[in-house]
């Protein structure tokens, strides 16, 4: 069997740094995605996601069975995905809603939920599954169905992947009766952030598609 060609697209730079010592091209954002993966054999969507389904819980890691993207649903390598998902214990397997925008409110995450179905929801994974490459999806649950992310914390999220934390403290200068609330989001990012750590062991141990 040939070596697998491994891109992995991530959509910030601390989610980039978790998975750079493997043997794979890492991309942040969609900048460059196509001309990537033309040289990758298979590719990964990996990073945070906010939670749709309501069982998940800050810090789970869901593995995808598929992507949803207007409407359409394109179908993760089952094989991969059920290796992935057996090699990470206690991981949930889902499809996952994607597109270019942020489910930011549990409004528009049980919104979401009703019209697809998924279990979780990010801003790769659309891009990663119409490569046409046999792809996967894992990524830790940051943001549960639930929670709302205050404007402090949307205002962090740079256009290049890097924490914008100078929007983050002007946001909350102008809204400080969000600082309890963006405590909690920081919290949860932090048990997102230590679940990818396992995603990544797995990345280098589990083989990819056949």
């Amino acid at each position: 069997m040939a070596e697998t060609r491994l891109l992995i697209v991530v959509g910030m730079k601390r989610e980039a740094a978790i998975v750079r010592g493997l043997d794979a091209r890492v991309i942040v954002g969609g900048a460059g995605i196509v001309e990537a993966a033309g040289a990758a054999s298979a590719i990964v969507s990996f990073g945070l996601c906010g939670g749709l389904d309501p069982a998940l819980k800050a810090g789970d890691l869901v593995v995808g069975s598929g992507v949803i993207a207007d409407g359409e649903r394109f179908a993760a390598d089952p094989a991969w995905a059920a290796r992935l998902a057996s090699a990470l214990s206690g991981s949930r397997t889902g499809d996952f809603a994607s597109g270019w925008a942020m489910a930011a409110d549990a409004r528009a995450k049980a919104a979401l939920r009703r019209e697809t179905g998924a279990a979780a929801v990010d801003m790769e994974s659309h891009l990663v599954a119409r490569t046409g490459l046999p792809f996967a999806v894992i990524r830790a649950v940051s943001d549960p169905a639930d929670r709302s992310l205050p404007i402090a914390a949307q205002a962090g999220f740079g256009a290049d992947g890097e924490a914008d934390v100078g929007a983050v403290i002007a946001a909350l200068l102008r809204r400080p009766h969000e600082l309890p609330a963006l405590t909690g989001v920081a919290r949860d990012a932090s048990a997102a952030f230590r679940s990818l750590a396992r995603v990544a062991a797995a990345l280098a141990t589990v083989p990819g598609p056949e």
